[in-house]
Parts: structure tokens; sequence; C-alpha cells
């Protein structure tokens, strides 16, 4: 069972990880808002980044709420591990 979540919780973090890269990616070229895939995108993404928002200030016209919500992520990750495996 240990093994089981383990694996299910690096696969979550892995996927959202990816999809916020995806998200930080799209952002430099022009998409159609209306495709669902990035429709979906957009909903996983979003609950993620919006907090993020609120709290840091763009720099310029550099949104670093992802590169955070990358790191805060991995570090919620790297605990939710550390606690399974004890």
């Amino acid at each position: 069972m240990t093994s089981f979540l383990a694996t299910f919780i690096d696969t979550f973090f892995f996927a959202l990880n990816l999809a916020i890269l995806a998200r930080i990616l799209l952002s430099w070229v022009q998409v159609d808002p209306y495709n669902p895939l990035v429709q979906l995108l957009f909903q996983v993404t979003e609950p993620i980044l919006e907090p993020f928002r609120r709290i840091i200030p763009p720099i310029g016209m550099i949104d670093i709420s992802p590169v955070v919500a990358i790191v805060v992520l991995q570090i919620v990750q790297q605990v939710l591990m550390s606690t399974l495996i004890r």
C-alpha cells in the first residue's frame, strides 16, 4: 500500500509540475483560449497559481508565480514522501 501511495504522490506532483510548465510555455505563444486542451490546462493550473499571483506581484512583465508554485509543490511533495516513509 505504501508503495502504491508513494507512486501515486510522485505521479500526481509530476503531472502538476508538468501542467504548470506547459502553461508557462504556452504563455510565450499565441494560443486559442477556446481550445479544449488549453481550457483543461487552465482549469487544472489556475487554482494552484491564483493564490501565488495574489501574493507575488509581477516583476516588470514577468510573472514569477509559476516558478514559486513549482518550488512549493516540490517542497510539499518531499514533506509528504518523507512522512509516508516514516
